[in-house]
């Protein structure tokens, strides 16, 4: 399968502009920067508390990539301690449908791609034995991937004619 053609003048992504936008909403965590601020406005402490496994100093960069491409307003309240809280711009929301579709691909697939993994995983290690002169590892044969074609045999170099 390829990628579809482009529309005539748009030329290649990475020598446009939009490449740059999608390069800051397709990042590591601006996803679930906007998934969650399509709830409604957030604090600061909450958004890194839902995060999990972001830093806080990766979540201020976060947060300003958004605030600069204006996607995500950021609002201090004159309060001890400062209170600072996030929302999306209405540039911001209109994204909330695609990364609400992309979060919900995502998690559909989780199993597809965790036995899409584990096979590649189990077809890498007979590889890795096989090209190293090792039996086949027979707990990393899954006869149930032989059956969905999923194994491939893989000769070992005992196999090989060349090497009689």
């Amino acid at each position: 399968m390829s990628a579809p053609d482009l529309p005539r003048g748009l030329g290649s992504l990475s020598g446009c502009r939009a490449r740059e936008v999608l390069d800051r909403v397709g990042d590591k965590w601006s996803l679930y920067v906007i998934h969650l601020l399509g709830g409604g406005t957030r604090r600061f402490r909450d958004l890194r508390r839902m995060i999990d496994g972001i830093s806080q100093r990766m979540l201020t960069v976060t947060l300003r990539g958004l605030e600069r491409d204006g996607l995500v307003t950021r609002t201090v309240h004159p309060t001890v301690p400062p209170r600072v809280d996030y929302a999306l711009t209405p540039m911001g929301r209109t994204l909330l449908d695609t990364v609400c579709a992309l979060i919900r691909w995502a998690d559909e697939h989780l199993p597809d791609i965790d036995a899409a993994r584990a096979a590649y995983d189990r077809r890498a290690a007979l590889l890795n034995a096989s090209l190293n002169g090792h039996p086949e590892p027979d707990a990393l044969h899954d006869s149930a991937d032989d059956a969905r074609g999923l194994q491939q045999p893989v000769k070992s170099r005992a196999d090989d004619p060349s090497r009689r």
